[in-house]
């Protein structure tokens, strides 16, 4: 089974450019006063350097050491300097409760078991002011979500892993509405649509 970092040492920065909604992000995160914010899941870090240009505070975590290695390099190169953490995001955030103003996390949480899903959950509260905001994106549930370029095979409830494609052997869950409602009660969901990639988005508020 892959993984991440086995991915990251193949291709590289598999994305370059930042998430269409962090624009607006930005404009909602500078009119609310958020001044620091966690990239979970931040990958070959697209993410920490865009925020950390528009002038935020930002903390990356990533489970992938090469993935942490490859965003470290791609800072430097653009003078910026930026602490990450290497570590799987259902154990414990190494940050003291109520640290972040705002957590963002793309196309990460649902890469796990909805038992580790929950852990992540529960970090992301401890680790988050109330007030604070969240911006998460993932698959979601559709009537038929069967993917012949995938052939996904169920490992339980909505959790399938791909037997074939550029995501073969990484587990993906895909959230039903009544799931979102359920995992993030900690939080007020002021939006929550289908993005620009096919995801699922919410945008919430800590209570």
């Amino acid at each position: 089974m892959p993984d991440w970092n086995e991915i990251f040492t193949e291709r590289g920065k598999v994305f370059l450019e930042p998430h269409a909604d962090m624009e607006r992000l930005v404009k909602l995160f500078k009119k609310n006063n958020v001044q620091k914010i966690l990239d979970l899941g931040c990958g070959t870090g697209r993410h920490l350097l865009f925020f950390s240009k528009k002038g935020f505070e930002i903390f990356g975590i990533d489970a992938s050491p090469r993935g942490i290695e490859i965003a470290q390099k791609w800072l430097s190169e653009e003078g910026i300097s930026v602490e990450t953490n290497c570590c799987r995001i259902e154990h414990s955030f190494p940050y003291k409760d109520n640290f972040f103003d705002a957590i963002i996390s793309i196309q990460v949480i649902h890469h796990n078991l909805m038992e580790n899903i929950l852990k992540t959950i529960k970090e992301i509260e401890r680790v988050l002011n109330k007030g604070g905001f969240i911006y998460i994106n993932f698959p979601y549930l559709k009537k038929n979500i069967k993917n012949d370029n995938w052939n996904l095979k169920r490992i339980e409830g909505n959790t399938f892993l791909p037997q074939k494609g550029k995501e073969k052997g990484l587990l993906h869950h895909f959230f039903s509405l009544k799931e979102i409602e359920t995992v993030f009660k900690s939080f007020n969901l002021i939006e929550n649509y289908i993005d620009n990639t096919d995801h699922r988005a919410i945008l919430g508020i800590r209570k």
